[in-house]
């Protein structure tokens, strides 16, 4: 059993795996880590967005984020130790060994025949279909229902409201609550973006670009069927303002009431993104692990971009509950700093003058990046990440777009970030002050947007 388990990595840091160590198959590294924490009763601290990457080379500079890792992927004092498993137990840990072996099977059969197009997940070698992507995280299934069932599980409902383009536009830190909004991608995706595949033969250039266009056609659909209004109903809303009595009135309402509608507002936007993603060619195949924590880091990110469709120019103002709002009908929010660089990034991204096709292509690629911690198959995000940044590529040039114009848009990647980070600090600050309001927020609002600490009492709504 040892032999078979070491063939997959530390669940935690993904270092050798010495065996099954308070319940989950971990390097002697994080075994050690994990028992001194629960026997010292630590209490640690992370100085940064509480979302630190955890992997072998960096598993020792923040203990919280790595503790937080533990735990969610299971580890706990009072679980079975190594050599006194049930036979179920024993029998689902054999069986991820065998998809492990097979997904690396799978992989190096690829690489070796240098097909084009298919993706580990899709088809192994023996000719079974899902076994290298799909079930490669079996040992969190029950976890991961009760983690991400709300956001895998959402029904997009026609008739809800969707009103993420304004303020809600605003959120999502973590990568979207728990995960880590923040994405360290902006770089490393123009370096992808601009790969070009040199040497490929004319039958496997063929291939390429058809699967570009295949995912292409995928994003862009999936866009427009989740698209709460259309470019027409943007139109013949533009001049529909808010009054100056109507925007005193939303500035005399209290803090709470204001925070509590503009979380409804937002709550229904994250039902769209969901949808968008679950669209999109690819999505479905990652694991339910990869698709949670995607979703949840790159929520946000997607309604930032997305939010220029409905920003006017003329008079600075975004659509905000059917009408267009200036910043001041925000004051009782008190984030005058979170809202006027919503409003500011919605001015710049404006100035881009973004197609649908080529908004609905960087969001999907902003929503699969491989950077986000806890990926469990970080090089399949990889590759649908690239065949994004690779379709919008073509779109841009085809389109005859100005050669420069995917760098302006990848520089607003820092931008989105910031306000990422900003959007939970004022979540934080908000629950300091009005902590019953805070943990009466919708289920899934508290789902995308908060760690497993930061609503002890009400994470699992």
């Amino acid at each position: 059993m040892r032999a078979q388990i070491a063939v997959i990595p530390c669940k935690i840091c993904g270092d050798k795996s010495s065996g099954i160590h308070y319940g989950v198959i971990t390097c002697e590294g994080c075994k050690g880590f994990f028992r001194r924490s629960q026997q010292n009763n630590a209490m640690y601290s992370c100085s940064r967005q509480r979302n630190c990457v955890i992997d072998r080379t960096n598993r020792n500079r923040c203990q919280h984020c790595r503790l937080q890792k533990c735990l969610a992927l299971g580890m706990s004092r009072d679980a079975v130790k190594f050599g006194r498993m049930s036979k179920k137990q024993r029998d689902s840990l054999y069986a991820e060994v065998q998809k492990h072996q097979q997904g690396q099977e799978c992989i190096s059969n690829i690489v070796s025949s240098g097909e084009v197009g298919e993706e580990p997940g899709e088809k192994s070698h023996d000719g079974n279909i899902g076994t290298c992507s799909r079930s490669s995280s079996a040992a969190l299934s029950s976890d991961l229902d009760d983690l991400g069932g709300l956001l895998l599980d959402l029904p997009l409902t026609p008739e809800d409201e969707y009103c993420g383009l304004e303020l809600q536009g605003n959120n999502r830190a973590n990568g979207e609550g728990s995960s880590g909004e923040g994405s360290n991608s902006s770089s490393n995706g123009s370096t992808e973006f601009k790969q070009e595949h040199l040497g490929l033969s004319p039958l496997k250039e063929g291939f390429l670009l058809l699967e570009m266009e295949r995912i292409a056609q995928s994003v862009v659909k999936s866009h427009i069927e989740t698209s709460q209004y259309s470019t027409e109903d943007l139109k013949r809303l533009v001049w529909n303002l808010y009054s100056a009595e109507e925007t005193r009135t939303y500035q005399n309402k209290p803090t709470e009431v204001m925070w509590q509608q503009c979380v409804a507002h937002l709550t229904n936007a994250i039902q769209y993104v969901v949808e968008f993603a679950k669209r999109i060619s690819g999505f479905m195949e990652l694991c339910q692990n990869d698709q949670i924590i995607l979703l949840k880091a790159g929520c946000l990110s997607v309604l930032l971009i997305q939010m220029c469709r409905a920003y006017n120019p003329a008079n600075h103002t975004v659509l905000f509950n059917g009408k267009f709002a200036s910043v001041q009908l925000f004051k009782a929010l008190g984030c005058d700093d979170l809202v006027n660089a919503v409003f500011e990034l919605a001015k710049l991204m404006s100035r881009l003058q973004l197609t649908e096709e080529e908004m609905a292509l960087f969001s999907a690629a902003v929503l699969f990046s491989p950077d986000r911690p806890w990926l469990t198959d970080r090089q399949q995000v990889q590759r649908l990440q690239e065949k994004v940044y690779q379709a919008l590529q073509c779109c841009l040039n085809r389109d005859g777009a100005n050669e420069h114009k995917l760098d302006k848009m990848l520089a607003k990647l820092p931008v989105i970030k910031s306000i990422c980070n900003l959007h939970i600090d004022k979540l934080e600050f908000f629950h300091l002050l009005h902590p019953e309001t805070a943990c009466s927020f919708p289920p899934l609002y508290r789902e995308v947007f908060v760690s497993e600490n930061f609503f002890p009492d009400s994470t699992k709504g």
